[in-house]
């Protein structure tokens, strides 16, 4: 029978055996026959005998790949023999091996060839320890070995092979172990602190030129981390490198340059630099054209060199800075350009770096890279310009070049280079209305605007930023919003992105200004994401968010819209806060409240005299904190309730046709019918026909839903009889009234817009005190003859001992029964305690122009403080003390002036 294989041995040391290490085996060689069995081989040595393993047999050849693992399990069996000669001849076999692929160094790793390989570096035998290394700098670069390497530590092993006794060849695979094992952190540190690094700076002057690129790699991993890069400082490793920037190796002199481009990061290394004059060998680099794969690298080495205003005045002072403008305008490669200009950008930011590039006229040149064709140029070339715009001499430069090719790259197609140059504009623009102008006559409004649009956040804030700058000039303000611009505001207003919130929400500060633009922020639905940033945790962010509301607040429709969507609520928070509140937010906070009085008096109790009452003003008392101030309208509709009476400043008629004499107690103000009763109206006709003329002697009167017009003397006597005579018709027609006041759309008749309730007896106060006190030129008389008035309106002088006898709460009742509202106009109340005569004494304070605060106290208590000066300072030249404080007293002794923190007003406001 056939045998199942065939065994052939063959001794270790004979030229079969080397041929079989080498892969160039074949069965002829041995003579075998071409049997279809596998063959069975084996060697043998003196000491272990003889070592089997199968072959298989393919086509007269053995197959390449079977052949492979079996000799690397085999030469890995070797690597525990006690003979240097196997050794050496084995270590010869593995390299060979490592050096076809990462398969192969996997296969080994698999093998556990890298453990007894180790051990072998420290070899008595030289070969043996050649031979090692040399396998380690190959198989180093393999990621799993290197893990292995580093837990087997051994660095310090690999590190003793740099010694100078040792061969070159040795170095060379030593050095390129280093190289692979210092791509990784872990690597790098047991390259340190096993004291690497400094015989790789001697390796820099060995003559091979692999171990000095195996040396310089290695170095240049290192000096990642900063600790390496102090070390390299001390070492003096700066005459080395430099020596190798005349290597004819292109690799090495990349290598070098890139390692001086990090070193270079540090002060002190640039100063080593300037010291060791390396500028003439990176600017002989970029003369030679042959080198122009070097010419980025050395230009990033000239631009961390160029933020030392030492070696700016260097380079400036022998013409090399000159050179190097000249070499980067002149240059038709991109990089090159991008380099020189990102080089441009690094020294601008010093101020003195500036100066020199300004007298070397650096802005002509930036000027001309913004015309490449390559965006990262043009993007490099506007953020050299960003720089370059805090010189104000350059500044003036870019006003007639420059900002025009800088608004044609904001309609470039790359959202990047739009970024840049919207930068650009933004710098140019701040604080120089010369650049703002420019930039608009270069139409570069509606680019701006659509950059609002786009999907880059450093473009959306640079783009607000200049759109900010150009709405600090008036009639460019005009211009911006014609073209939409709150509209777009509403995508930014509400970004993710925090310095996009607070560049949108500036512009809107800058740009609100004006009413329209604060009417098309409101309709494009702007105001509720503007209220939202209320809530950041940005400081910048809250601030101009609180800016922009600040400055919208100033019209009382988007004020008052502004409280709906919590503006006024966020606000008191912030406010509250030692750490989130700003002047802004606590602008904005009172002038919200200033536009929107009766929530300021709810929530403060105070109006001071800058407060103006209008109509439309109401009193609903002190609220709560969270609580909601109920609109006027809501709280006109509601029935009458046993809380306190809401009362109503209002001396502007509604807009209903007037009434007949015999209709006159019907009022739809109050969103239903009601009926006054026929006192009120008597008395207010008994009023008006004693003392004072009528109104419409000086005014025309607008239409009314009550008959508020006083006639002449013979038309008032007419109307009071006919008002007496009527008293039981009015009863009757209460009923008919009611049901005659239009329906709503069940009947398809639409609905009468809504006016607040008339308030007849407030304009007979009005146009009295108007005639009879605004003449008055003492303002202290003024105040005392007003508050006899509206003592007199409000149920005259009641005692001290009295006031508890003074039943004006029965009558608020009345009036709240008979008006069937709880909302009560202030002139129907004829007996007023502190609360109401303070309220009637501000509103018509304010109708004549008499200054005076209005101040809730507590239990129902209000007053009136007024500022005066010292009678006895009058004449008095030179500066003025501060006026004195006064409570007018409208209740115990009616005109009484009570001087602050005095016994009267203390009594006055809390007794």
């Amino acid at each position: 029978m056939c045998p199942e294989y065939l065994m052939v041995t063959f001794d270790v040391r004979s030229p079969v055996f080397s041929c079989f290490m080498n892969g160039s085996l074949r069965l002829l060689d041995l003579s075998i026959p071409k049997l279809s069995k596998s063959v069975k081989l084996s060697y043998r040595n003196k000491l272990s005998g003889n070592r089997n393993f199968l072959i298989e047999k393919q086509k007269g050849y053995f197959d390449p790949l079977t052949i492979e693992s079996k000799k690397a399990a085999t030469v890995v069996l070797m690597l525990n023999s006690p003979e240097e000669e196997i050794l050496a001849k084995a270590c010869e076999a593995i390299y060979k091996f490592a050096l076809k692929g990462e398969e192969n160094k996997a296969t080994l790793l698999e093998l556990g060839a890298v453990e007894p390989l180790t051990k072998l570096l420290t070899h008595e035998d030289k070969i043996v320890r050649r031979n090692a290394t040399m396998i380690f700098g190959i198989l180093a670069s393999n990621s799993d070995v290197k893990k292995l390497l580093r837990e087997l530590d051994i660095m310090n092993s690999v590190i003793a092979q740099l010694a100078p006794e040792e061969e070159i060849v040795i170095h060379e695979f030593a050095s390129l172990c280093l190289a692979n094992m210092s791509v990784e952190y872990t690597g790098k540190a047991q390259i340190f602190e096993n004291g690497g690094l400094e015989p790789l700076i001697r390796l820099l002057s060995s003559p091979d030129p692999d171990v000095k690129k195996n040396s310089i790699e290695c170095i240049y991993n290192l000096i990642q981390d900063f600790q390496c890069r102090t070390l390299l400082q001390e070492l003096n490793a700066i005459p080395p490198m430099m020596e190798l920037l005349k290597s004819e190796y292109p690799v090495i002199q990349l290598l070098a340059l890139k390692t001086f481009g990090v070193i270079t990061n540090d002060k002190e290394s640039r100063a080593m630099l300037r010291e060791n004059q390396v500028f003439d060998h990176l600017l002989k680099i970029l003369e030679t054209k042959e080198w122009s794969d070097l010419h980025v690298e050395a230009l990033v080495v000239i631009a961390n060199c160029l933020e030392d205003t030492d070696t700016m005045l260097l380079l400036h002072q022998t013409g090399m800075l000159r050179k190097l403008l000249s070499f980067a305008e002149s240059s038709t490669i991109p990089d090159i350009q991008k380099n020189a200009a990102k080089a441009i950008t690094k020294a601008a930011y010093d101020s003195e770096n500036r100066k020199l590039f300004h007298e070397q006229e650096v802005e002509k040149s930036l000027v001309t890279l913004l015309g490449s064709e390559s965006d990262g140029t043009k993007i490099a070339a506007s953020q050299a310009i960003s720089a370059m715009s805090e010189n104000s001499s350059s500044k003036d430069f870019f006003s007639t070049q420059g900002i025009p090719q800088l608004v044609q790259l904001l309609k470039s197609d790359n959202d990047e280079v739009r970024e840049a140059a919207a930068l650009a504009l933004a710098n140019l623009t701040t604080n120089h209305p010369a650049n703002a102008n420019a930039t608009a006559e270069a139409d570069a409004i509606d680019p701006l605007i659509n950059i609002l649009t786009c999907k880059r956040d450093g473009a959306i804030a640079n783009a607000a930023t200049v759109l900010t700058n150009l709405a600090m000039q008036e009639p460019l303000r005009g211009v911006i919003q014609g073209h939409a611009i709150m509209q777009a505001m509403v995508g930014p207003l509400s970004s993710t992105n925090t310095k996009v919130q607070s560049k949108a929400a500036f512009t809107v500060a800058a740009i609100a200004c004006d009413a329209e633009a604060r009417i098309m922020l409101r309709n494009s639905g702007g105001l509720e994401p503007l209220v939202q940033l209320l809530y950041s945790k940005k400081d910048d962010v809250r601030k101009h968010a609180s800016w922009a509301v600040m400055v919208c607040a100033s019209d009382e429709p988007i004020s008052l819209e502004l409280c709906r969507l919590g503006a006024l609520d966020i606000l008191e928070e912030i406010n509250l806060s030692i750490s989130r509140k700003n002047k802004f937010s606590e602008a904005a906070y009172n002038k919200l409240l200033n536009n929107n009085l009766p929530l300021k008096y709810s929530r403060t109790g105070h109006l001071s005299s800058n407060n103006i009452i209008g109509d439309g003003f109401y009193d609903c008392g002190q609220s709560k904190a969270g609580s909601r101030l109920l609109p006027l309208k809501e709280l006109c509709m509601q029935e009458p309730n046993d809380l306190r009476a809401v009362l109503l400043v209002n001396s502007k008629s509604d807009a209903s046709p007037p009434p007949s004499m015999e209709d006159k107690s019907s009022d739809v103000g109050y969103g239903r019918s009601i009926s006054s009763s026929s006192s009120l109206r008597r008395a207010s006709k008994e009023k008006a026909s004693t003392g004072f003329g009528s109104p419409s002697e000086e005014k025309s009167e607008p239409p009314s839903g009550r008959n508020t017009v006083v006639s002449k003397s013979g038309g008032k006597e007419k109307g009071v009889r006919k008002g007496r005579g009527k008293k039981e018709e009015e009863k009757v027609k209460e009923e008919e009234d009611i049901n005659a006041v239009p329906k709503l759309t069940g009947e398809g008749v639409p609905e009468k817009e809504w006016y607040p309730p008339h308030d007849p007896d407030f304009c007979v106060y009005v146009y009295e005190v108007t005639k009879s006190i605004l003449p008055i030129t003492n303002i202290k008389e003024q105040i005392e003859v007003l508050a006899k008035y509206v003592a007199d309106k409000m149920g005259g002088r009641i005692p001290k001992e009295r006031l508890h006898d003074f039943s004006w709460e029965l009558h608020i009742s009345e009036l709240k029964f008979q008006l069937k509202s709880n909302v009560l106009p202030i002139g129907y109340i004829k007996k007023g305690t502190f609360c109401h005569r303070a309220l009637l004494f501000k509103a018509l304070a304010d109708k004549i122009g008499v200054g005076c605060s209005l101040v809730r106290g507590e239990y129902g208590r209000a007053w009136n403080e007024v500022k005066l000066l010292n009678e006895s300072r009058k004449g008095v030249t030179g500066l003025l003390p501060s006026p004195d404080l006064y409570i007018v007293d409208l209740m115990f002794h009616p005109g009484s002036l009570m001087k602050q923190q005095s016994r009267e007003a203390d009594i006055y406001q809390f007794i």
